[in-house]
């Protein structure tokens, strides 16, 4: 018998690698022949074979050595009795003649019962046998086979999902764009980093075709697939009313209700959304989402809400607002998981550092200054693995910055209430430029 204490602390290191190990087409291969290492002779294990189901019966593929043993067949039916008590039980031991001669014959002259585990994902069914040698008892083999069995579902169900998962954020990136695009009269830079594989962070540039250029920011609350689910339909809604000639409003609307209606655990979305023409006219709505900012001259102005996040209410109240983007200024859109990043101390990034990163870096281009955003985001953090999606948008309007009708640089940061706002959605606000 082995002693309990090696035996545990070999189990445990053995499932780990069932947990470590690379999948591939020897995945199952590399496991068994680690299996036979660790335990042949401690548990009496001879060899371990591979079946598969595949139409109605299980199929060999794989036996670990062609050292004489249990002569093991390459079919095994599936309807057999012994195939029915492995998948019944979850883990099973031959001792029973009439039920082992299903799976094969056992060599002359010498012991040798087969054992059994069954192992099952959505993409397939297989069983692994063993065979056991004289002197095997019953309570290691039993805690053995249901660890193994445990652990390799395990894998195969965690591979799986994340195979789905790495599927939704192929689609997630596909809908983002690759690159920012080039529009005259601005400069533009973005980057986005997910907390997990997919995230619920978006930024989106549209150009409709009439001269004016679209961009939106947004943050689907959770993480995971849910929120992705969530961009993708937001991000295609923001396209489909861009193509359909719908005005901001009218467009956010829309997708508010689409948002009432889905199943998601998450269904809340911040969104802002603005609309440049050459001149550096921007017209907005922000939906919710943490206040943009411009910066020209060291003076800030802080882009407010002008409504509630989409997903609340099925009737959305939304204003749009303007304001006059200056030559040189910048736009720098944004997502929670910037500003809420910690340190060691529970404080948070805040805005205010961020406004000072892009104050300080802010005569840079816009991947420049994305770039010193990230780098002084991610130290602060001690460097540690994102707990939150953060994005970021940096807009630059090419030429000279006016500051005559502002504060020199350092100067403090303006209210929401420079912008304009009213609460229609057609038309210009007043004493705006038509």
């Amino acid at each position: 018998m082995i002693e309990p204490k090696l035996f545990y602390r070999e189990l445990d290191s053995v499932l780990s690698q069932i947990g470590k190990a690379e999948s591939g087409d020897r995945y199952f291969e590399v496991i068994l022949e680690g299996l036979e290492q660790k335990f042949g002779n401690a548990l009496g294990i001879a060899r371990s074979h591979l079946f598969e189901l595949r139409g109605d019966a299980y199929v060999r593929l794989y036996s670990s050595s062609s050292a004489k043993g249990f002569a093991v067949k390459d079919r095994v039916p599936a309807e057999s009795d012994a195939v029915r008590e492995v998948l019944k039980h979850g883990s099973f031991i031959y001792d029973n003649p009439a039920l082992y001669r299903e799976i094969g014959e056992k060599p002359k002259n010498r012991y040798a019962i087969p054992c059994a585990i069954s192992v099952s994902s959505p993409d397939g069914q297989w069983i692994v046998a063993f065979e056991l040698k004289d002197g095997w008892i019953r309570e290691e083999i039993t805690l053995f086979l249901n660890a193994v069995r445990t652990a390799l579902n395990h894998r195969l169900y965690t591979d799986l999902i994340n195979t789905e998962l790495e599927r939704v954020a192929q689609i997630q990136r596909s809908l983002l764009p690759r690159a920012a695009p080039r529009v005259r009269g601005y400069q533009i830079a973005e980057r986005s980093q997910a907390a997990v594989i997919v995230g619920g962070d978006f930024y989106e540039y549209l150009q409709p075709g009439d001269g004016t250029f679209m961009l939106a920011i947004g943050d689907a609350s959770g993480h995971g697939l849910p929120a992705a689910l969530l961009v993708r339909d937001v991000v295609i809604g923001l396209r489909m009313g861009v193509s359909m000639d719908m005005r901001l409003i009218h467009t956010l609307k829309k997708l508010n209700r689409v948002i009432q209606g889905a199943m998601y655990s998450t269904n809340f979305v911040s969104i802002f959304i603005g609309e440049l023409s050459e001149d550096g006219h921007l017209v907005y709505a922000n939906a919710g989402h943490p206040p943009p900012f411009i910066v020209c001259g060291g003076r800030v102005t802080d882009l407010g809400t002008t409504g509630i996040a989409l997903g609340f209410f099925e009737d959305l109240t939304l204003q749009q607002a303007y304001v006059q983007l200056e030559p040189e200024a910048l736009l720098v859109l944004y997502s929670d998981g910037l500003i809420e990043r910690k340190n060691d101390r529970d404080e948070l990034f805040g805005i205010e550092r961020l406004k000072a990163v892009v104050l300080d870096h802010w005569d840079r281009s816009p991947k420049e200054i994305v770039s010193a955003v990230y780098d002084a985001v991610f130290d602060f953090g001690l460097r540690e693995n994102w707990e939150d999606d953060a994005s970021l948008v940096v807009l630059r309007r090419v030429g000279d910055c006016r500051t005559a009708s502002g504060n020199p640089a350092g100067g403090r940061a303006e209210s929401p209430a420079s912008s304009h706002s009213r609460p229609e959605e057609g038309g210009h606000p007043q004493g705006a430029p038509t």
